[in-house]
């Protein structure tokens, strides 16, 4: 899953970049989704700008961080894995953008509500972050899971 987001977010920047000027829009649904070739030099919603040390350094430790958890994960835990693996490709695509370009290339703009232009890497990781809060909040802990069987076990 890490390798079809990587392929798909680096396929459509690549297609951004070459078919479109900086800041040309193409209205797919006038008013409420346009392409529009952009870039961030930042984080999130343009905060940090002219700050790619530093975002290269934490990406690459989030990458080996989740590379290494995702190894260790077990099988009985797929969303977790997509969770992860969606996160890592977001991750990577952004970083590669982020080392060869100097920034992060965006075109997905949504003009119905305020919200800053993003990509598919951006996509990936929001999904991907939103999966996990929905699962550690879903999910008991072990120790609630070990006390629940143990309390099930008492009771018959």
């Amino acid at each position: 899953m890490a390798l079809v987001v990587l392929g798909l977010d680096q396929a459509t920047k690549w297609l951004v970049v070459r078919n479109m000027n900086l800041f040309q829009t193409i209205p797919l649904w006038e008013g409420v989704f346009h392409i529009t070739s952009h870039r961030n030099r930042g984080a999130a919603f343009g905060i940090l700008q002219n700050q790619q040390w530093l975002f290269i350094v934490i990406t690459i430790v989030v990458v080996s961080g989740i590379t290494y958890y995702l190894l260790q994960l077990k099988a009985s835990q797929p969303l977790m894995s997509w969770s992860l693996a969606l996160i890592l490709g977001g991750s990577i695509g952004n970083l590669i953008d982020r080392v060869r370009l100097g920034e992060v290339v965006d075109f997905l703009d949504f003009r119905l509500i305020q919200y800053p232009i993003f990509n598919v890497a951006d996509s990936a990781i929001v999904v991907g972050v939103g999966i996990m809060i929905f699962l550690t909040i879903r999910q008991p802990s072990e120790k609630e899971d070990s006390l629940t069987t143990k309390e099930a076990g008492d009771s018959q």
